[in-house]
Formats: C-alpha cells, sequence, structure tokens
C-alpha cells in the first residue's frame, strides 16, 4: 500500500495563475489579497447548504520558545475562549453549535489552522466571530489555567497510541537542537510546573507568541460560501481587513534533523500493544520542491505494491506480513522522510533481517533496472481521471485542505496540491530512489517481544528502546543471505478506466425502488440524478442465518471473510490502485461486500470476488496467519481508550446476539482449518441476499449483477447456496431498560497501565418514530455546547467531553461520554447529573426566539443535501439494513419539526431525559482507571435506590424484555 504525505510545508515563489479545478466543478474561485497582506481564496457554490472557513497560520510547533513546549498547541486551544468584541466564555463555539456548525483546530510542526462550518444563515456572525481570534482575543488568567488542564488530558489522553509514541521516538533520536526534537503537544509540566519554577509566567509568554508570530502576512484564508464571488469579496474584506500586518515572514527551519550520528541505527522499542512491526525510514530530498514530478509518489507506488511480483506478496507468501506501506512522511521544504512500514507476523518477527535484505534489494534492483516511463504516465493517468471525477467533499474538510495547500503550492494548484502528477522526470525520481540506500537509514522495530532488553526510555511517553548502530556490510549480508525469491515490477493496470460517459437514465426516481425480488434476493435501485460522475455504488449483504449463533461461528465467519480478503489481494489491488475500491467485512447478519468507484470494469471485479466466493479453499497457512492476526486484534481490544471501552460495554448491555470478546477469544484458540473447511458450506447453505445498486448503472446492468450473484449461488446442480427459511429470519433487538431504575455495570479498566477513567451516562428513550426522533434530536442540539462547556470547559473533567445520540438497531437514546485523568466515574456522574438540572432550567428559560432559532437551526441541518453518491447511498442503504424503509425521513422530520411546540418539547424533556422523568430508562457505564480504581467500591454503595447493579452483562440481558424488531420476515417474501 502507498502511504500518505503529510506536513507538507513550503511557500513558492509564484502566487498568480488560474486556478486548476476538475472538469465536474461548477464552484467559482477567486484569489484575493487584502490591504494587510492576507491572502484568500473565495469560494462561491450556490448549491451549498453550509458555509465554511478556514485560517491556516504559518507557525506551529517549530517556534515553540525554549522551554514552554506546547505553547503553540496551548494558543490554539486558548483563541476559542473569547475575544474583546465577544467576550463571553464559549460564545463563538456556542454560537456555531447551536447553528448547525461544527469547528475544529489542529497544531502541526509549521502550521497551525483554524476552521468551521455552520447553516447558511447564520454564516457572516459566524465569521466575524471567527475572525476575532486574529484580531483582539482575550485569554482571562482563570481560563488560561483551566486550559492546561486541558491540554495536559490530551496529553495523558495519547500516552498510550502506540502511533504517538513511534513518532515522538523518532523525534527523540535526531539532532537536539534541532525543532524536530521538540515535545509538540505540551502537558501540565511543561506549560505550567517548570515555567513557574523559573519564574515565567505562561499566560504573558502566550501573548508575546501571539504578537510575534500571528500576522496577517503569513496567514491563509479559505471562505467558502453560498453567495456570489462579489459579495462574499465584500464580506471578507469588511471582517478580516483588522487583522494587523507586521511584515513577518514565514518562519524557516534550516538543516536537517539527524545527523550521521542518527543514520544508519537500529531502535528496538516495546509497544503497548500486541503485533510487530518494522519501519525503515530515510531522510530523502523532499518532493514538494518537484511536485509535479512526484519522485515519491513513483517510489511509493512500486515500492508498497501488492499485486503479484511486489515485495508485499513476497512477504505475505513467506508468512512473513500481513501489511506494507511505502511513502513520504513528516515532508517540509528543509527535509522530508521516505518510510517503508511492515505489519510482521511472529514468524516474521523472526526473520526481521531476511525481510530487512528482501527490501534492499527490492530497492537495488529498482535502482538498476531505471525509471519506467510507461508506469509514470499509468500513474498519472490514474490520478488525472480521480482528481476530474472527485466526489464533492464537506466544506469543512474541503477549505481546510486548501487552506494549508495555500501556503505550499502556487495558485493555479492551489485545489490539486500533489495529486497530479505531470511531469517525467527520470532523473530526479532516480536521484530520491538512490537514496534509500543502508548508509542512509533508521529501523525502527517495535515488538512485546523487547521487554526487559532495552536499556533507554523516551523521556515523555516512557516509551523503553534500545539503540545500536548498524553497518552497510551488515545490511549487505542480509541482501546476500535473503531467500531467493522473485520479484518484479507490477503489470499493466487492467482496471484503469478509459470510458467516463454517463449512462442516459430515463428514469428520475427520487428515492431508491425495489427493482427485483426473489425467494433468493431483493435488489434495490437508485440511478444518479444528482452528481454526474462515472461512479457507482453497490452494497450486498449476504444474510446467513449461522454467521451469530454462537461465538465460534462470529470468529469463524469472521476467519472467513479475512481469507477471502486475503486471497483477492493480489488481483484486486491493481482495482484499488484505479480507483475501484472494495470492501467485505462482517455484518449483523452475516457478511457485506461493498464496491465503491469508476463503473467502467467494477462488474469484472464484482465477478472476481462471486467466483472467491463459491470456489472458497481454505489453505492452511493462510489460516495460520490470519488467526493470530485476529488473535491479537481481540487481544488489543483491553488497550482500548476508557471511554471506547465503556461505550462498548454499553452496546453489548443492549443488543442482543452479541459475544463478549473474551469468549469469541477463547473461541479462536481452539479453532483449526480444518473447523472453517466444514463450517463454510453450512455458512452459505441457507443464504438471502440483499442489493443496493446505485449510480452511473442501468436498469439492466443493476438487474444483471443480481441475476449473475444468484446463478453463482443458488442456480447451479449442485448449489452452494439455498434460500433461508422463514423461521431462520434474522433480526436485531435491543433491550429495553426498566422505567426510573436506574442501571449502573461498574468496571475495571482492561488495561491497567491507564490511568484514565470514563463514564457513559445512557438515557434510552424511544424505538424510531419521527415525532420522537425530532425531540429528541433537539434537546441534543440545545444541550450539546451547554454539556461541553460546563464538563469541560468549566469544571474541566476531561479533554474528552461530549452528548451523542445513539441509534442501536432503531432504539434512540442520548450519551454523556466523559474520559478524565482528574475525577473518577461516580463522581463524573454526579455531575452529569447535576448537568440534567440546569438543562431543565435552561429549557425552561429558553425564550419563543431561542426556541424557534434552534428548531430553524435543525431543520437546515436535515435538509442539508447529500454531497456526493457514497453520502447519499451510505443514508438510503441504512434505511434498508435497518428495515424500516423510510427514505424520505428527512422530509417527514421537517414536517414535524415545523409543528413542534415549546411546551411539546418542554414536556418531552420532562417525561423521558430530566433526573425524575416518570419514563426515564437510564444506565451508567463506569470503567475505573488505575488512579480511580479504589473509588470503585465505596461508588457502589453510594448508588441511590431504586437501582439494578450489573454484574453479568450476558446474564442481565437475558433477563431483560426486549423492543420487538424494526426488521420482519414478511419484507422479504418475494
Amino acid at each position: 500500500m502507498v502511504a500518505g504525505t503529510e506536513n507538507m510545508e513550503a511557500v513558492p515563489a509564484d502566487k498568480g495563475g488560474e486556478i486548476l479545478k476538475p472538469r465536474t466543478d461548477k464552484r467559482e474561485y477567486r484569489r484575493i489579497v487584502l490591504m494587510n497582506s492576507l491572502e484568500v481564496l473565495l469560494i462561491s457554490d450556490p448549491e451549498t447548504d453550509k458555509c465554511a472557513a478556514s485560517m491556516n497560520v504559518s507557525v506551529g510547533s517549530f517556534s515553540d520558545p525554549e522551554g514552554l513546549d506546547g505553547l503553540a498547541h496551548f494558543l490554539e486551544h486558548m483563541l476559542f475562549y473569547a475575544s474583546e468584541k465577544y467576550p463571553e466564555e464559549d460564545s463563538y463555539s456556542k454560537y456555531v453549535t447551536e447553528h448547525g456548525g461544527s469547528r475544529n483546530a489542529y497544531t502541526s510542526r509549521e502550521n497551525t489552522n483554524y476552521h468551521f462550518d455552520i447553516n447558511t444563515d447564520s454564516f457572516d456572525e459566524a465569521l466575524d466571530r471567527f475572525a476575532q481570534f486574529f484580531i483582539k482575543p482575550l485569554m482571562s488568567a482563570d481560563a488560561t489555567m483551566r486550559e492546561i488542564n486541558a491540554v495536559d488530558s490530551e496529553y495523558q489522553k495519547n500516552l498510550l497510541s502506540d502511533s504517538r509514541r513511534l513518532d515522538q521516538l523518532k523525534k527523540h533520536i535526531s539532532r537536539e537542537d534541532h525543532p524536530y526534537h521538540k515535545f509538540s503537544t505540551g502537558n501540565m509540566e511543561t506549560l505550567h510546573v517548570w515555567p513557574e519554577e523559573k519564574g515565567i509566567d505562561t499566560r504573558s509568554e502566550l501573548f508575546k507568541f501571539y504578537d510575534k508570530h500571528y500576522s496577517a502576512s503569513i496567514m491563509h484564508l479559505v471562505v467558502y460560501g453560498k453567495e456570489n464571488l462579489d459579495k462574499t469579496q465584500g464580506l471578507v474584506e469588511e471582517t478580516f481587513q483588522e487583522i494587523r500586518n507586521t511584515n513577518k515572514s514565514i518562519p524557516i527551519y534550516p538543516g536537517q534533523p539527524c545527523t550521521p550520528d542518527h543514520l544508519q541505527v537500529l531502535v528496538k522499542a516495546v509497544p503497548i500493544k500486541q503485533g510487530h512491526k518494522l519501519t525503515v525510514s530515510w531522510p530523502v530530498t523532499p518532493s514538494i520542491h518537484h511536485y509535479e514530478e512526484a519522485p515519491c509518489s513513483y517510489l511509493g507506488h512500486l515500492i508498497g505494491h501488492e499485486g503479484e511480483g511486489s515485495l508485499f506478496h513476497a512477504l505475505k507468501t513467506l508468512g512473513w506480513a500481513t501489511g506494507l506501506n511505502a511513502g513520504e512522511s513528516d515532508l517540509t521544504m528543509e527535509y522530508s522522510f521516505f518510510d517503508v512500514s511492515v505489519d510482521l507476523t511472529d514468524a516474521g518477527h523472526e526473520h526481521m533481517q531476511d525481510i530487512l535484505g528482501l527490501l534492499f534489494r527490492h530497492i537495488k534492483h529498482l535502482q538498476q533496472s531505471g525509471v519506467s516511463q510507461w508506469i509514470f504516465d499509468e500513474l498519472s493517468a490514474i490520478c488525472e481521471a480521480e482528481f476530474h471525477y472527485q466526489a464533492k467533499r464537506d466544506p469543512f474538510s474541503y477549505a481546510m485542505a486548501i487552506s494549508r495547500n495555500m501556503k505550499i503550492y502556487p495558485t493555479k494548484h492551489w485545489l490539486v496540491g500533489s495529486s497530479l502528477p505531470s511531469r517525467f522526470n527520470p532523473d530526479f525520481v532516480q536521484k530520491v530512489l538512490n537514496e534509500l540506500s543502508p548508509s542512509n537509514v533508521r529501523i525502527f522495530w517495535r515488538s512485546k517481544k523487547f521487554e526487559g532488553q532495552t536499556d533507554e526510555t523516551e523521556p515523555w511517553y516512557n516509551t523503553a528502546y534500545s539503540f545500536e548502530n548498524i553497518t552497510e556490510f551488515t545490511i549487505q549480508e542480509w541482501v546476500q543471505s535473503a531467500p531467493d525469491v522473485k520479484l518484479h515490477l507490477p503489470v499493466p493496470n487492467v482496471f484503469i478506466p478509459t470510458d467516463f460517459s454517463l449512462k442516459d437514465v430515463k428514469d428520475k426516481d427520487i428515492f431508491p425502488v425495489l427493482l427485483r425480488k426473489t425467494s433468493f434476493s431483493r435488489m434495490w435501485y437508485k440511478p444518479d440524478t444528482k452528481f454526474f460522475i462515472p461512479k457507482a455504488y453497490v452494497k450486498i449483504d449476504f444474510n446467513c442465518p449461522l454467521s451469530k449463533t454462537s461465538p465460534d461461528a462470529v470468529v469463524l465467519s469472521r476467519i472467513f471473510v479475512w481469507l477471502l480478503v486475503d486471497c483477492l489481494n493480489e488481483y484486486a489491488y491493481y482495482a484499488r490502485a484505479a480507483g475501484l475500491y472494495y470492501g467485505l467485512s462482517l455484518s449483523g447478519n452475516g457478511f457485506e461486500l461493498n464496491l465503491v468507484g469508476f463503473n467502467h470494469k467494477l462488474r469484472i471485479l464484482l465477478e472476481a470476488i462471486m467466483q472467491k466466493i463459491a470456489k472458497f479453499e481454505v489453505k492452511p497457512d493462510r489460516f495460520s496467519v490470519i488467526k493470530e492476526t485476529i488473535t491479537k486484534t481481540y487481544q488489543n481490544i483491553k488497550f482500548k481508550q476508557p471511554y471506547e471501552q465503556a461505550m462498548s460495554y454499553c452496546s453489548m448491555v443492549l443488543q442482543d446476539r452479541t459475544w463478549p470478546w473474551t469468549e469469541k477469544l477463547d473461541a479462536l484458540t481452539h479453532l483449526e482449518a480444518d473447523d472453517l473447511v466444514n463450517f463454510v458450506p453450512m455458512l452459505l447453505s441457507r443464504t438471502f441476499v440483499e442489493c443496493y445498486i446505485a449510480g452511473n448503472v442501468e436498469k439492466n446492468e443493476a438487474e444483471s449483477m443480481v441475476k449473475h450473484i444468484e446463478d453463482v449461488l443458488f442456480n447451479d446442480p449442485k448449489p452452494i447456496s439455498r434460500p433461508i427459511f422463514p423461521s431462520q429470519s434474522m433480526t436485531n433487538r435491543v433491550v429495553e431498560l426498566g422505567k426510573r431504575i436506574k442501571c449502573f455495570y461498574h468496571q475495571e479498566g482492561s488495561n491497567s497501565s491507564d490511568e484514565n477513567s470514563a463514564l457513559v451516562h445512557y438515557i434510552q428513550v424511544h424505538q424510531d418514530e419521527f415525532a420522537m426522533n425530532i425531540k429528541l434530536q433537539l434537546f441534543r442540539l440545545i444541550a450539546k455546547q451547554a454539556t461541553f462547556h460546563q464538563l469541560r470547559t468549566v469544571e474541566q473533567l476531561g479533554y474528552i467531553t461530549s452528548l451523542n445520540q445513539s441509534n442501536h438497531s432503531g432504539v434512540y437514546g442520548v450519551q454523556f461520554i466523559i474520559q478524565s485523568s482528574v475525577k473518577g466515574p461516580g463522581h463524573i456522574d454526579s455531575r452529569v447529573e447535576s448537568l440534567l438540572k440546569d438543562l431543565e432550567s435552561k429549557l425552561y428559560n429558553l425564550s419563543d426566539e431561542e426556541f424557534k432559532s434552534n428548531v430553524t437551526a435543525l431543520i437546515d441541518m436535515k435538509l442539508e443535501k447529500h454531497k456526493n453518491l457514497n453520502e447519499e447511498s451510505s443514508f438510503y442503504w441504512r434505511e434498508i439494513k435497518n428495515g424500516t424503509f423510510k427514505f424520505n425521513r428527512k422530509d417527514e422530520e421537517v414536517a414535524a419539526l415545523r409543528e413542534l411546540k415549546k411546551e411539546e418539547m418542554i414536556g418531552f424533556f420532562d417525561e423521558y431525559i430530566k433526573v425524575d422523568a416518570p419514563k426515564k430508562k437510564s444506565m451508567s457505564i463506569c470503567v475505573y482507571g488505575s488512579q480511580h480504581l479504589k473509588e470503585m467500591a465505596s461508588d457502589k454503595d453510594k448508588v441511590a435506590s431504586p437501582f439494578i447493579e450489573i454484574e453479568d452483562i450476558v446474564g442481565f440481558r437475558k433477563s431483560q424484555p426486549l423492543y420487538g424488531s424494526l426488521k420482519g420476515w414478511s419484507q422479504l417474501k418475494p
């Protein structure tokens, strides 16, 4: 697989030129520069339902002052609080949330990016509030201390993340005088304890940093609006002209992060999770200087290829690897790395030297064989098709991506960035390829097997590691001793589309239509009448009653699906590389096939997949590898974040026919290849196929696809499958909690090293019904920002704080989710109860105007059109899969909202949500981290009656009534 590129930083000299945009893009673009030198891209999209903006400031953690690691990141947090014009704390976030929007920001090495979206009629004021970040922010002393806690909570959350730990370890083993070496997140020590010991006032340093670096001259703004360009330009000029310009230049950090002392090294590190991983890294010439030649894209394509003859195929055949990624990382104008990462099996871990030998042998072969024009042309053709027929993105992420591009590329390429290789330059590609040498390498090898074998510790994440030098001679020995396998370049890709014509659709169906129904299958069809791109979306759900009957069945079904993907990989990788993606996964009632992408050759891939299903063979060596991989996947569940554990427990309590991961792991331990050989024919023996086909596909083509599936499975003289019996109908049912009896589940966190605790406070409300749906959604909209403000901003309980709507198989509710390193679940639960009383007052005191504003915001959110085929298809497939078939759900809920009265909303809250509501059904899932474990016993004793303490999840679930299923057998009858 080819890895993505991150952290691209540069400022090209050329800023002129017409903006290159996709052929299918109807939006208008205009570059302007304000009087204060702020460079802006205006986007006009009359069809949009959301407006957005993103400001990229060309300063990041590389600019942190000495002794104040994380200050740039901390400033990013602080700018959200308040401004001189809008002094109410959190008023920006409140305004955006209450008007259907979202907001976020991130800090990278050389950038800080702020972005938001909102309903179109609220954009002007939101943009003004946003602009105040960069004009006159307020950073009160009280808010400063509270937000240091939030930054520290974010740091605590990431302490056990293996990707974060590796990233910091790479930085640790680099030049101490280069900013790459720094700790960028910040925590309590770097932002409060240590500065205070030195007499440094962090708040004063915030203002100094802001005054020094936040200048319009190093900012790039994208404004995505509904109005025409002239009107948007007037709004932007009026709103952002007050940002001061100090004529600051974008900071440049010359020099390489690695000296010879940091090259030719082997670093062994102990990860948190089970598994072995090898990351081979070389400093290379940054490809940003030659992005149209795309040297690293070319090399990533070849080294990361997964087809027959590739390095990954060889490692997989040997049973040594389950994944491989290759590509450029940590790219700036001054330095860059090219990384090859390999996920190792246990056997692969024992053959690390052979794997490195094969990698360097493969690179040597590429160096000697030269750069191929036809491979570059093929890559260019794929990228060109992807660019010109790309799906429309949401304004939020689109504006964010472009604002960063504005810093890097000339105006012409702001939209396309590095994604369109167009100049064949073999000399430069060869130059970068030659830099992937044994003399230039850094090898990071992670495995639990290194526990007790290391002698050093990285200071920020406490990663145990050892460091040793390796010579070119040693690597050459590995090359010579590696097994003799045949590696060769990819063959020409037959899946590259050449027919981009649009089908002549005569039926302009607004909703999916049931086009075909038999005892074997049902097929829903939705032609593309909106997006007009040559792509299709195909979803096929194989309902197999045997798949969920026991932990053994679930695990065997999973192995079957993974082995299918495994045996298809060499062939289907070419399709993926050409923009035709497929996925196989377990579903609620069996397994699911999804095909998305260019429609031209989709049928070819579908037939190949069906052939593999029909002729499925269990290869014992591959079974062993997949079993080992799934075993580690189950074992690593215990390393999930505490809030994820709590959410999982919540679902386990509620969802019937689900099995604990511990039982699945136990079942897996005893399974062998012969068990799968016997299981798969039984799994497929009774099947019903539910299909949804949408996009650039004609009716007869869609029908033909489903007929082919039926022919493969059902119409052979000795059929693989037969129709399922009515009594075998699979339904997903949900536990109905008791009224006014609160349920509790107290559990120790599964990772004893994690100090964080978590709470999921769940309130179950109703089964899918329009009038109830909109009341619950409106409650969440009104309460969401108030929850965040009180529990996260004011009380600082934890970085992860949210109020989410939940949907368990059509049973709706809300979840208050909090993860904390400072307070235990019992305390947090009491704070949620207190918050509910505050929300009661808030709702009772809501003015008619405020109520109407919230209703209007929710209506606008519901009327938001689907932006692309995937988004539309996912919505309709969810209705089909759940058995609700409410394709007009949005219109019906909007109609109900228009009739909703404030008194009805208050009545709903009083009846189902408030602390002592007569129909309240609630449950608190409490997960205790090591820091709060001692509180669990006393928390149990403090629970007020009436309550139920859940000791055994499965036992509790079996004792409770269930909601009726929304999906009955009658809907499957032919």
